[in-house]
């Protein structure tokens, strides 16, 4: 599929160096923030607030990851997934582990608090909510400000799944595909 808006340019200074700023070591800008260029003011005052989930985050990095991938396999975003599986790596994942993130929940390989975050991604995909019996999972391992985040976490993947699939934002072919 080819993309349906390209990556903008011709933009500000200002808005240039907010994109760099995105950009993981020795990598280039997320496709997504280079694509949500296109409306600067939008991308300048989304930025912010992606830049604390994803580096002043109180949720550990490898439960993050999680579910990150978990939504990026229930939006079936594949710019998510490849993306997404670099900063998995980085967080410890092992390729069992990913596997697992496609099977799901129910795969017998989780320890029971793994499988919450995922049935808790899998949960506010299907009916926006999260039911009674994972929030208690949940809720004995994380306090507050943490559960608070992981419906964000879930919530920023499910959105930004939505960019990258709507918008056909190309998809490096050193990303590894989405699994069926």
């Amino acid at each position: 599929m080819s993309e349906r808006i390209p990556p903008a340019g011709g933009m500000s200074e200002e808005v240039a160096a907010i994109i760099a700023l995105t950009a993981p070591p020795d990598r280039d800008p997320p496709g997504t923030i280079s694509v949500l260029a296109h409306r600067p003011a939008m991308l300048t005052s989304f930025l912010p607030w992606a830049r604390v989930l994803a580096r002043e985050g109180v949720v550990p990095r490898r439960d993050h990851e999680i579910l990150a991938l978990r939504a990026s396999v229930n939006c079936r975003s594949a710019f998510e997934w490849g993306e997404h599986l670099l900063f998995a790596r980085d967080a410890g994942i092992t390729d069992d582990e990913i596997d697992q993130i496609v099977a799901g929940a129910t795969d017998p390989r989780w320890a029971p608090r793994d499988a919450a975050l995922v049935r808790a991604a899998d949960q506010l995909h299907n009916g926006c909510d999260v039911d009674d019996e994972t929030w208690a999972v949940l809720a004995a391992d994380y306090d507050a400000p943490q559960l608070v985040e992981i419906i964000y976490i879930v919530g920023q993947y499910t959105m930004l799944s939505m960019v990258a699939n709507g918008l056909r934002v190309n998809v490096p072919a050193t990303f590894r595909p989405l699994p069926e």
